[in-house]
């Protein structure tokens, strides 16, 4: 597996939906994503059939790979493993890092979800994350539910942390610019790219919220 280093950790991620597409439905549509710029996947399905979920994984891993782009796993050290994945996410009731470190493979990423817990990031950091990610930020269809964060949590985690920060919940190309420009390194999606009619012009359409304020201004 290539080594994936922490400055490549910028630009659009993508998380998968967990809607059991099947290896030929859901490797299209993250092709879809990749080819409009997509830098980061995250496969997630919390479904029980380990076969299909191995299949999957293992064709998003390969197809990642041939593009350049980091594949992640959503919550299965086992799975990550088994799929030749870049590395796994873990939120709050997951493996905990130092578990997880010395379960993968050496040069496997371990991100982590913060939610709007400044404490829980530096926990992170001192544990040896490889990234943190905070949110919700704005209302999201896919955790009606979630926790709230704003942006000064960024900007804080940016002065504070030598880590790329993740920012998820709600985001879209109108509103993805200011969280950005507050300290998020990676945009994390599902619907507004995987639901949308045109997967790779919604993925297209997050390209500006990544181009330096100076330029933006002009």
């Amino acid at each position: 597996m290539a080594r994936f280093v922490k400055h490549r950790l910028r630009g659009l991620y993508v998380i998968t939906e967990d809607r059991r597409l099947g290896t030929r439905a859901i490797t299209a549509s993250v092709s879809a994503a990749l080819r409009g710029g997509a830098r980061i996947v995250q496969y997630r399905d919390k479904s029980r059939d380990r076969a299909r979920r191995l299949d999957e994984a293992t064709a998003l891993a390969a197809l990642c790979h041939r593009c350049g782009a980091v594949f992640l796993i959503n919550d299965d050290l086992e799975l990550a493993i088994a799929s030749g994945a870049a590395g796994v996410h873990l939120g709050r009731d997951d493996a905990d890092i130092l578990n997880a470190r010395k379960k993968m493979p050496v040069d496997s990423l371990i991100g982590i979800t913060c939610y709007n817990e400044i404490e829980r990031a530096r926990r992170a950091a001192a544990q040896g994350a490889d990234y943190i990610a905070f949110g919700s930020f704005f209302p999201s269809p896919t955790k009606p539910d979630a926790v709230h964060a704003d942006l000064g949590l960024l900007r804080l985690a940016r002065c504070e942390l030598s880590l790329p920060v993740v920012a998820i919940g709600g985001i879209s190309p109108e509103n993805g610019a200011a969280l950005v420009h507050a300290g998020a390194d990676m945009l994390a999606v599902i619907s507004a790219v995987f639901a949308a009619p045109d997967i790779t012009a919604a993925a297209q359409a997050f390209a500006p919220c990544f181009t330096p304020a100076e330029e933006n201004n002009r």
